[in-house]
């Protein structure tokens, strides 16, 4: 067995597919320490920059010092506290609808929502770039399973004509903010359709919520079309600096969660100073100073944009991919940006196809123009440099979601 192992890890390690675990000896931010020496932070989607916030730290130790450290128990045993319920209410209100539910993580309400939903006589139609989480909660349910090209509306009509006919339910499944490319759903548009054929459909605004929409509340609100969304689902872990997930629906769909969800039910529940931080977070994000870090993370996204480095983004997404390709070219430049004290991972397969490994670069509000001036020019110096590549000519473009 160990020796299966060690040749398992040695053919990772030949692909330029290894992964290892960083430790970082700082707060999250702008400027981390990683083993000993200073970098910019370019990986974290603390877009918002609260993460390390006076207030979120602040609001934490008060949440510690009211509720204790730990929750003790599932909800539905005794875990289930005043945060807890409070914050639930809060983001119910935030997204339009009558209920909601929080979980420990974002996959965690993916794996406890789509099967309490979803059985064998369904069908779940997912977007081929849908994040992992949903993508397993799909498998797990015995749901019939279709997969549309990314943002392809005509084969996604398609799928629907045939599978409302037949299916006890059809459910489609997308992001608002696609985590790894950074744009946007055709969102209006597959309301549309999900609509015309009686479908419900199931929007994952992880890396929308915070960042769009009036008060950031998304995609799905900067369009008008809250109301016209079954499941509104989101984390606690990007643009809200902390961590965990939640489910937003009517009440009969929120309370059939509580009573079916399994990662909900089977799970002590999140310590309730994280609740509370949830709370004050969520306040932020909707006051006056969530509007003004949204105009600062905007203002350096066009920042970075006007060093010509890639096209005008469609999305207003913080999530900037350069694409790269080659696994293990993408490792190298990786690891020589860290050299010059720039913190942008290398993202590849299976988190991507192969052949698209890319540096996932993201930008907070948190970030200063000359932080971003500086990336900017060692990026010029690695596209000058890789165009000279005999290996792998042409092999790097700044993608931004378009």
């Amino acid at each position: 067995m160990s020796w299966a192992i060690a040749n398992e890890l040695a053919e990772l390690e030949a692909a330029g597919l290894r992964r290892r675990l960083r430790v970082l000896g700082s707060p999250q931010g702008t400027v981390v320490n990683l083993d000993g020496r200073e970098v910019v932070n370019f990986s974290s989607n603390d877009y918002l920059g609260l993460a390390a916030s006076a207030e979120l730290r602040a609001a934490f130790a008060e949440g510690v010092r009211r509720y204790g450290a730990g929750s003790g128990a599932s909800r539905l045993v005794c875990g289930g506290m005043a945060p807890h319920h409070e914050l639930e209410e809060a983001l119910a209100a935030f997204k339009g609808t009558q209920a909601a539910l929080t979980f420990s993580s974002g996959f965690a309400v993916a794996l406890g929502t789509i099967p309490a939903l979803m059985g064998t006589q369904d069908v779940i139609i997912l977007d081929k770039l849908c994040h992992a989480s949903l993508v397993d909660a799909a498998r797990m349910c015995g749901a019939t399973i279709r997969v549309f090209p990314h943002n392809h509306l005509g084969k996604l009509e398609k799928l629907l004509m045939v599978s409302c006919s037949s299916a006890r339910r059809v459910l489609v499944v997308t992001e608002s903010i696609f985590s790894m490319d950074g744009d946007a759903a055709a969102l209006a548009e597959i309301v549309e359709l999900k609509e015309r054929h009686g479908a419900w459909l199931m929007l994952d605004e992880a890396h929308g919520v915070g960042v769009l929409g009036p008060q950031g509340r998304g995609l799905a609100a900067a369009l008008g079309l809250e109301q016209r969304v079954e499941l509104q689902m989101g984390t606690l872990s990007k643009a809200f600096g902390l961590s965990g997930g939640y489910i937003a629906a009517s009440r009969n769909v929120i309370d059939l969660l509580i009573n079916k969800a399994r990662s909900f039910i089977y799970t002590t529940a999140p310590p309730p100073a994280l609740a509370h931080a949830a709370g004050v977070s969520l306040k932020l994000i909707q006051a006056p100073e969530g509007d003004r870090r949204r105009v600062k993370l905007n203002a350096n996204l066009q920042s970075f944009r006007a060093q010509g480095l890639g096209t005008q983004h469609t999305s207003q997404s913080a999530i900037l991919p350069i694409i790269i390709g080659n696994e293990t070219l993408a490792m190298h430049l990786s690891a020589r940006l860290l050299d010059e004290g720039f913190l942008i991972p290398a993202i590849r397969y299976p988190t991507v196809a192969r052949g698209s490994a890319r540096l996932r670069l993201t930008l907070s509000a948190a970030h200063e123009a000359f932080q971003i001036e500086a990336l900017a020019m060692r990026l010029r110096c690695a596209t000058a440099e890789l165009a000279d590549s005999e290996a792998l000519p042409e092999a790097f473009e700044v993608s931004e979601g378009g």
